[in-house]
């Protein structure tokens, strides 16, 4: 499996502010590592988050939900979900309002990381 690293992720985040407006810089690199680790987690030698899906999934919910940086964390979110899919081949097939419906609900606490992986699985190219 293919992986953004951080600094990816940083940089990513900076092109998406400079694009779409807002405060760049980290907030909390503590939770962004969090974000990024947490689908490669392992409990008894067995991954937590096993599939590409899961992964992305989790990847998403925790950028959104730890607000690693100061502005821009659904964005951040949710590309870093869709570069991650494609990274290792998975493309979805969604109209812009779904995606940006999901995300929203992700945000707002309506939507949980099951309903998310499930959004990206009915989705699936």
């Amino acid at each position: 499996m293919k992986y953004l690293t951080r600094e990816q992720v940083i940089k990513l985040h900076q092109a998406l502010i400079e694009a779409s407006g807002g405060s760049s810089g980290i907030r909390d690199v503590g939770m962004l590592d969090s974000a990024l680790k947490t689908p490669l987690q392992t409990f008894d030698e067995n991954e937590l988050f096993p599939s590409v899906l899961d992964k992305a999934a989790r990847l998403a919910f925790g950028l959104i939900k730890n607000h690693p940086f100061i502005d821009g964390n659904k964005r951040i979110g949710t590309h870093v979900m869709l570069i991650f899919l494609a990274l290792n081949n998975i493309m979805l097939s969604y109209k812009d309002e779904e995606l940006i419906d999901i995300i929203l609900k992700v945000a707002s606490g309506k939507a949980n990381e099951n309903d998310l992986y499930t959004w990206i699985k009915n989705r699936q190219a």
